[in-house]
């Protein structure tokens, strides 16, 4: 267990032991606990009191499925606030092989100057300069460093955007098939990266070096376990497979929760050209294919890949909240559109929601026209080429309102809402406004209770609790380094067990699973302690006014939560 810790105004790197107030810790958990105990929450995010972190989750580099994810914070200089954003991919498995609990990035490089970070698989790290790389796209700049370092290695690094400290910039993490198609996107993190003057961080991929178990035949027991709970759902076993997360597009349709035209409709005209079942159709008359493995040890193969008429690969992976954002927020119903869209977002290094909102908020403001393709491609190009408006798109959805002085800007904290209308579903407007984060789709969406029948998505009642237990798991689950596709079998009485096993064996504890939430909310009190600490109050866990007063089609209702409803939310 050891932290790398980089001080990017020195250049100096040192390896230390994990401090005794961290052990345990991974992902999320690690971030957060850290970012609130040693960022000034007042700094400027893109100066050098400023902390980058790059943390596996706490079973990362194990051979428990679905456990590639990696955590990413800062403060966010998109909202303000306290940040964790995570990526799939290779890179969270390849850190958790090398032994690194955390890659820490302190102070910021002397303006001009570019450097990647290497850490070889016999855990030597340096600094390597990186200027000859400024200004390519992550695409270009992944081939090249797989040129130069082989490939057996994992790659996160940021585009342009992410260089020119624009607030809605990704890093970008390179997949199983080597491409920068998986994205820590949400918070502007890669404007964070980039005021370092950190183009890129290459691992070894080849590491055996993880982090010891203290039970390793009763870790392979729940392991195997937990990946039966997987096989047996489905959902992870027969959707997602077929579909991906773009199978989300017909039952949120069909709920009326689908954000459309910058959030005038909850059902999208034309649904059914951007759904999972027409990216699959497509794909098997091109010669695309879906059901792909996309991230390191996923047995769920939810990634596709997209091409082109011609049989030319276009983008991986084509998922749900791109489709929502890039289609129906914009009004374009044309996959190939959308698909292009997407490319262009990886290879610059821009979040795609924050990207197609701000979009929508453009064509919403009458500055083109919503459904107009050729005028969204053009609008992204414009990021690449560094002009005004690129520069204010680049800068989220929030920005480009300010800019055309357009007050339908369906943000909280100052990031863009996600592709669930909170009006067609009370409890993720509980969860995008009370969320440390800002709005988020990842931080305890109630989706599945819905699905369920548990609640009734269009009326008051159990939706701060629903929320509230959904954030708390969710922070654990962002902390175990699991993907939240395979999260939902903790809800399982085999899935849940397993689950909880698994970190026994791993800690040598004899935690249950009432316990493992009680670090969730251990996570989510430092996350808002942060935000109270640099100046956030309960005023700013609120929705934009619109989401109250404007009926949603086709329920024709509002975000019914009342504030002091909200404020209840964190009482645990």
């Amino acid at each position: 267990m050891r932290f790398i810790r980089i001080n990017m105004s020195s250049l100096e790197i040192s390896i230390e032991s994990v401090p005794a107030q961290y052990l345990g810790l991974g992902g999320r958990g690690l971030v957060s606990l850290y970012i609130s105990d040693n960022v000034p929450p007042d700094c400027n995010p893109l100066g050098p009191h400023n902390v980058l972190i790059f943390a596996p989750g706490l079973l990362g580099g194990t051979n428990l499925v679905n456990t590639s994810r990696i955590a990413v914070g800062a403060k966010s200089p998109l909202t303000g606030t306290i940040k964790e954003s995570n990526a799939g991919g290779t890179f969270g498995d390849s850190a958790g092989r090398l032994g690194v609990t955390a890659i820490i990035i302190e102070g910021c490089a002397p303006r001009g100057q570019a450097w990647l970070l290497k850490v070889a698989v016999d855990g030597e790290t340096q600094l390597i300069p990186a200027n000859d790389y400024k200004g390519m796209g992550t695409y270009a700049l992944t081939k090249a460093l797989f040129t130069v370092f082989g490939v057996d290695n994992s790659i996160m690094c940021i585009g342009p955007a992410g260089e020119r400290m624009l607030a809605a910039a990704s890093i970008q993490s390179t997949d199983t098939k080597r491409r920068p198609c998986r994205a820590a996107g949400r918070g502007g993190l890669g404007a964070v990266m980039g005021s370092k003057g950190l183009k890129a961080i290459v691992l070894d991929s080849r590491g055996t070096s993880t982090d010891a178990i203290y039970d390793p035949e009763a870790f392979q027991k729940a392991a195997g376990d937990f990946a039966q709970a997987v096989r047996n759902s489905p959902f992870s076993s027969s959707v997602l497979p077929r579909f991906g997360t773009a199978g989300l597009v017909a039952p949120i349709n069909s709920m009326g929760g689908f954000p459309s035209y910058n959030a005038k409709k909850g059902v999208f005209d034309g649904w059914e050209k951007i759904s999972g079942e027409q990216v699959a159709e497509l794909m098997a008359k091109r010669g695309g294919r879906t059901g792909q493995q996309g991230c390191s040890k996923c047995m769920i193969q939810c990634s596709n890949e997209f091409v082109d008429e011609q049989g030319e690969f276009v983008t991986s992976s084509l998922q749900y909240e791109t489709i929502w954002s890039m289609g129906g927020m914009t009004g374009i119903d044309d996959l190939d559109i959308i698909a292009r869209l997407d490319f262009l977002c990886d290879d610059l290094g821009v979040d795609t929601m924050s990207t197609g909102v701000g979009v929508a908020v453009a064509m919403d403001a009458g500055y083109r026209s919503f459904g107009d393709g050729k005028a969204a491609i053009e609008m992204v190009e414009e990021i690449a080429r560094g002009t005004e408006l690129g520069e204010v798109l680049g800068n989220g959805p929030q920005a480009v309102g300010r800019y055309f002085n357009h007050p339908r800007v369906p943000v909280v904290k100052g990031q863009s809402i996600s592709g669930y209308d909170p009006r067609a579903m009370q409890g993720n407007a509980v969860t995008y406004a009370t969320s440390p984060m800002g709005a988020d789709h990842t931080a305890g969406n109630v989706l599945a209770d819905y699905i369920a029948g548990k609640l009734d998505p269009l009326k008051s009642e159990g939706q701060v609790e629903a929320s509230r237990r959904h954030q708390i798991m969710m922070a654990v689950v962002d902390s175990i380094g699991l993907c939240v596709l395979a999260s939902h079998v903790i809800s399982t009485a085999e899935g849940g067990d397993a689950f909880v096993r698994a970190v026994n064996a791993k800690l040598g504890a004899s935690l249950e699973l009432e316990m493992l939430m009680d670090m969730g909310a251990r996570i989510l009190k430092a996350e808002r302690d942060f935000n109270r600490r640099a100046g956030f109050t309960n005023q700013d866990d609120r929705l934009p006014r619109f989401f109250y007063e404007e009926p949603l089609s086709p329920h024709n209702t509002v975000v019914q939560i009342t504030d002091d409803e909200m404020d209840k939310t964190f009482e645990f």
